[in-house]
């Protein structure tokens, strides 16, 4: 039987939010990425929260919509690059992603709350997506109009942007799902330097 990355990742993502449900927020204490600024009521930053926060979520909307973003891109890119840097892809992301979210809150005044997800993984992979197969048609929900998978992961981007720096829509870690597109984009670069499919 052949390995496959994505269903790994998606199953440890599911067993562990299954976990969740049963034990509750417990799990967030030791597991989700705190802020390195700590504030009162919070638990402390440990360095193994840059990879773990990723694989707890705050509800059923949340897992769903990671865990179909995880499946929908990591699919073409796991065929395409093979398992091994479809990983590389994803945890690079997940840490960048990380590093933004502890590095905002020094110079804003975002909340001092923990983070989860594994967002910035999925618009890691959704930038390495629209990198090698820019003309590839996507839909967004909101919008159902078809467009090229590199307008989508632009204009995707862009509205992260906006919403991060305006603060309008509070609870999402917009710096952290941009982060998680700059992971991907130094290891596609990186790569590109000696042939991406090697």
């Amino acid at each position: 039987m052949k390995f496959s990355a994505v269903k790994v990742l998606i199953g440890v993502n599911v067993a562990v939010f299954l976990l969740w449900l049963v034990i509750g927020p417990v799990l967030e204490i030791p597991f989700a990425l705190w802020p390195l600024k700590r504030a009162p009521d919070t638990a402390p930053f440990e360095i193994w929260q840059v990879v773990t926060y990723a694989f707890l979520h705050g509800g059923y909307a949340h897992i769903l919509f990671n865990m179909w973003g995880l499946w929908l891109f990591g699919n073409e890119i796991e065929r395409y690059l093979g398992p091994r840097r479809l990983l590389m892809i994803y945890f690079a992301s997940v840490v960048t992603a990380a590093i933004s979210q502890l590095l905002v809150p020094l110079w804003s005044h975002a909340p001092a709350g923990p983070t989860v997800g594994a967002s910035g993984g999925v618009f890691g992979l959704l930038l390495a997506y629209a990198f090698m197969f820019p003309q590839r048609k996507l839909i967004v929900l909101i919008l159902p109009i078809p467009m090229p998978a590199w307008l989508f992961a632009m204009l995707y981007a862009g509205a992260e942007l906006y919403l991060g720096i305006t603060g309008s829509q509070e609870g999402v870690a917009h710096f952290a799902h941009l982060g998680g597109m700059i992971g991907s984009a130094i290891l596609l670069a990186y790569w590109g330097r000696r042939g991406i499919g090697e």
